[in-house]
């Protein structure tokens, strides 16, 4: 089983074979709820790329874990390429961080969250603060859960305009509609650079919004003959995207 992964906020004094405080909340979760004790590997991370693996020395209290850094000390993991980048229509409800979740797990780079015109939710002022919190929250959680070193970037909402400006300086991009006379599946992928992808919401894309993409330069493309639910396509098609790039393998 790999080594699970906690979040620290910089490697401030961190060498190889010196000794890290993990404290604060991620140290609690460490000695409290993981309950890891001397012997046990660890990963740390800042979640940008930058980590460390170690072996618990110790654990004082209820949330400061002593980890003996291996003799490699702070690495750096590259970014992955091509990038991947979600722009995720607003779901009704939890789905949200449903879809965040799933697709931190699966490997996307990037989710742009985008108040699309026939989204039922909206983002507005405290709310959308809010909202916005939990999503990168979620990212975190699951970055961690999945081990992953370098999480995924949750921007600020979008425009449609937004939208239109991210795809149109994307090396592909696609829009994901039932109507697609094209299947992602045979797409034409970069081998590197950026691929940015549009979920929609639960009531569509609208054709207007459609219709500026293309503009943008962004196709519709189809998934296969079911239809998906918002909160569950961006994650079916990154994992497609994830085999067809060469990512998984």
């Amino acid at each position: 089983m790999t080594a699970p992964v906690f979040v620290v906020d910089d490697f401030a004094g961190a060498a190889p074979g010196r000794t890290y405080v993990l404290e604060g909340p991620e140290g609690r979760h460490a000695v409290s709820v993981k309950r890891l004790r001397a012997g046990e590997d660890v990963v740390l991370t800042d979640g940008a790329g930058r980590w460390a693996q170690g072996t618990v020395a110790a654990a004082e209290g209820k949330d400061r874990l002593l980890v003996a850094l291996d003799d490699d000390g702070v690495r750096e993991e590259d970014a992955e390429s091509p990038r991947i980048t979600v722009v995720q229509a607003l779901p009704k409800g939890d789905r949200g961080e449903l879809a965040v979740e799933t697709m931190t797990e699966t490997g996307v780079d990037a989710i742009v969250p985008w108040a699309a015109a026939r989204c039922i939710t909206q983002w507005k002022g405290e709310r959308g603060l809010k909202a916005l919190g939990k999503w990168r929250a979620t990212a975190r959680e699951a970055g961690k859960q999945s081990r992953r070193v370098r999480f995924p970037e949750v921007a600020e909402p979008a425009t449609g305009k937004q939208v239109a400006e991210l795809l149109a300086e994307a090396d592909f991009a696609g829009v994901l509609h039932e109507e697609g006379s094209e299947p992602l599946a045979t797409a034409p992928l970069p081998a590197s650079g950026s691929i940015v992808l549009v979920v929609g919401p639960e009531g569509g894309v609208s054709p207007e919004e459609l219709a500026v993409f293309a503009r943008a330069g962004a196709k519709p493309y189809r998934l296969g003959r079911s239809v998906l639910r918002t909160s569950t396509a961006g994650t079916a098609a990154a994992a497609l995207l994830l085999g067809r790039t060469g990512r998984w393998s």
